[in-house]
């Protein structure tokens, strides 16, 4: 009944507000009606063909070095400067685009994977009656829904709840979500509603209960970011635009104007990373869309031009897809320090983040500890006192760099710009900086409506409004299904690759390797517990891939969702690039080197491993203690102190189970601090102490040693996958 009143008190306190912006909410509806007939426009007015294939990366080095001039060289591999690429090249630009790592190897692929227009922004729009933040939202919101509708199979809308605490809180919260609603207008993917409090636990049982009031349910957009970044770089290419990832820009080309003397830039010179051959690249149009290095790239064409960019670092964390419920996120709007954290299903694990701290340029930024626990202990207050909310559960972190920017075309140059900004340097550079990743397409039409006028480039209007990405022209819902008939995937398999490749995941299957079994017909797994499939490394390397943590973190997102997983997959990984790209067992050695160094600092492996180190604190009740010794012993029959893999084979042998050489190997490397090839009593006891405070989780040595004491009576079978949990 109070619940009852609640939500009749809140219409009657919204009513009136929202009454207010109801010729807003008519107008904007009449506007995307109209948008939509223009977005179907746009995308049928294109008239450059589209190849059924991309060209190699071979081809495209050629095609770089060939010395004609390119309309548009785009600086930069991210979403932005692959949409730049795109939007040109649909125009009937020449265009090329230069990229000195992987595409998406930056900020594009560590975001927290939402399509959102940004509910904070527009309270903050609200609250200081600031229009640009309004415009800012309303344009995100328009892009959310083109981005869904172009690239499906990468894309979706998903719920997120925001749980209410205060009474108070219920109608101030549901007025904010309902203009979020009404902004959107008709691409309002679905309307969002009220729960009571037993209506929220069902759908979110992991909540915490004690004080809730009931929640709040809106929508936005989630999608795999990497894979995004990709398709936009891979259509572009179908359509003609010369990309290339690894070919970093070592200075700009200035020519001087005839008539005044003035210096213009009209070129790059660069290399490739990978062969070390220099070769410039003309152009009459060269665009800087390189996020937090906007200002290295700037100072080429002017060592004196102040910085705009205001660099900062956000950290996210994946945690076991147990923590949330597969279709429904959670947002805390006001953390401890008045930041928002979203709670997020993504690939069947769980993402929490992010933070916001000012941060250096670095093209490797790492998580640090402080950021983790910080995220934890906010996912703690909002979860159930019977979730334990473990550090040992963080499969996977990372660190990406938001470039917030100032605007250097405004007076006042030191307030940051929540939206993009375009600006235009004396020699002719074309700078887009700022804005978000859903907004990739705006930004580059406006980057390039803006390089049209300053460069006198004979082009029409933008034509990326509808047009669809790579994958998306024939996929539908049930693609998989297809998949597995025709190929006999396993359903999962196929699942993966129709949302991963869409409609190209047919080449996929075609050359996937038969497995020798009963079922699934093809389709090896890369490791066991993740569908990604060992045809997926070959396909890779013609997506550009050229480096094993090209495959590890943008091809396949394993490095992101768990990072021993990944380091488990990289000696296949390793195997099949060497093969497909000729490479030597040294440069193999070093790929494995590189991946596993990637792994270790960028993507949380060093801080996961932190919280066992040979320093780490033996915090056990003497009765505990006791029961692991004759656990140990059980293993060490010599009383030697230590255990090695002979100890371990015996054990097992003993009970008839049979563990492959090589993974015993991993397993004891996990627990052996001092890397002297045995566990001793000591670090056995830290591993167990470990456990207890929840810092470890998944330890396959305990795990074995706590079944194989059992099972010396029952004989019973003892697994040594990876475990999701502790003990």
């Amino acid at each position: 009944m109070a619940f009852q009143k609640a939500v009749k008190g809140t219409a009657l306190i919204g009513g009136g507000a929202i009454a207010t912006v109801f010729g807003l909410s008519q107008f904007s509806q009449y506007r995307n009606k109209h948008g939509t007939f223009v977005h179907v426009q746009a995308a049928e007015a294109v008239t450059v063909p589209i190849k059924d294939r991309f060209p190699t990366r071979e081809q495209q080095i050629l095609a770089l070095q060939a010395g004609e001039e390119f309309d548009v060289l785009v600086i930069g591999g991210g979403a932005t400067g692959c949409g730049c690429a795109l939007d040109a090249v649909t125009r009937g630009l020449k265009t090329a685009l230069l990229e000195r790592d992987d595409f998406s190897s930056g900020t594009s692929s560590r975001s927290t994977k939402l399509i959102h227009g940004g509910v904070r922004y527009l309270q903050k729009a609200v609250m200081k009656l600031d229009f640009e933040q309004y415009k800012m939202v309303k344009e995100a919101l328009e892009e959310r829904a083109n981005l869904l509708q172009i690239a499906p199979h990468l894309s979706a809308p998903l719920p997120i709840m925001l749980p209410v605490y205060k009474w108070w809180q219920l109608p101030y919260f549901w007025f904010g979500i309902k203009l979020y609603d009404m902004v959107a207008g008709s691409q309002c993917l679905k309307s969002s509603y009220v729960l009571s409090k037993s209506r929220a636990l069902e759908h979110f049982p992991m909540l915490r209960k004690d004080k809730l009031v009931g929640a709040i349910v809106y929508y936005d957009g989630q999608h795999n970011d990497a894979r995004m970044n990709l398709a936009i770089a891979l259509t572009a290419a179908r359509y003609g635009a010369a990309t290339a990832n690894y070919a970093e820009v070592l200075r700009l080309l200035k020519t001087t104007e005839p008539a005044g003397g003035k210096a213009r830039v009209c070129g790059v010179r660069c290399r490739d990373v990978l062969t070390g051959q220099e070769f410039d690249v003309k152009a009459k149009c060269v665009i800087n869309a390189t996020g937090p290095f906007t200002d290295s790239v700037r100072k080429m064409d002017d060592q004196e031009v102040p910085n705009i960019c205001q660099p900062s670092a956000g950290v996210h964390i994946v945690m076991p897809g147990y923590y949330s419920p597969d279709n429904m996120g959670l947002l805390d709007p006001a953390t401890s320090d008045g930041r928002v954290i979203f709670f997020l299903p993504w690939e069947k694990m769980t993402i929490a983040g992010t933070t916001d701290s000012p941060t250096d340029v670095t093209p490797h930024p790492i998580p640090t500890e402080e950021d983790v626990n910080f995220i934890l202990n906010e996912v703690r207050n909002y979860l159930s006192v019977d979730v334990e909310v473990r550090r040992g559960d963080v499969l996977a972190a990372w660190s990406g760099i938001r470039p917030l920017v100032t605007d250097p075309n405004s007076k006042d140059t030191q307030s940051i710009s929540r939206n993009h900004v375009v600006a235009i340097s004396d020699s002719g550079l074309v700078t887009i900086a700022g804005g978000k990743w859903t907004t990739y397409r705006a930004m580059a039409q406006d980057t390039i409506d803006a390089a049209i006028q300053a460069h006198d480039l004979k082009a029409g209007s933008s034509k990326t409004i509808g047009l669809q990405l790579q994958g998306a022209k024939d996929w539908s819902p049930t693609l998989y299904i297809r998949l597995v008939q025709d190929y006999g995937l396993e359903s999962e398999v196929a699942q993966h690759l129709a949302s991963t490749y869409g409609d190209k995941a047919f080449e996929v299957a075609k050359i996937a390797q038969v497995t020798g079994k009963r079922w699934p017909v093809v389709g090896k797994r890369l490791v066991s517990e993740f569908p990604y499939i060992e045809a997926e490394v070959v396909y890779g390397i013609k997506e550009y891939a050229r480096t094993a943590v090209d495959m590890i973190s943008r091809r396949t997102r394993l490095a992101f969702l768990n990072v021993q997983a990944a380091e488990e997959a990289l000696p296949r990984i390793v195997d099949i690039m060497g093969k497909e790209l000729n490479w030597s067992e040294q440069k193999k050695k070093e790929e494995l080197e590189a991946a596993k160094k990637f792994l270790y600092y960028e993507m949380g492996y060093k801080v996961k491993s932190d919280q066992l180190t040979d320093r780490s604190e033996i915090s056990l009740a003497p009765s505990d203690i006791e029961r692991y010794k004759k656990r140990f012993h059980m293993f060490d029959k010599d009383k030697k102190g230590f255990i090695t893999i002979l100890d371990v084979q015996r054990v097992l042998e003993s009970i008839s189970v049979q563990i492959a050489e090589n993974t015993l190997h991993e397993i004891l490397n996990e627990v052996d601090l001092n890397k002297n090839g045995q566990v001793e009593l000591n670090e056995f006891l830290q591993l167990m102490s470990a456990i207890q405070k929840g810092h470890v989780s998944g330890s396959r040595l305990a795990v074995l040693m706590k079944r194989a004491e059992e099972n010396l009576r029952q004989r019973v079978v003892i697994p040594v996958d990876r475990s999701g949990g502790g003990l």
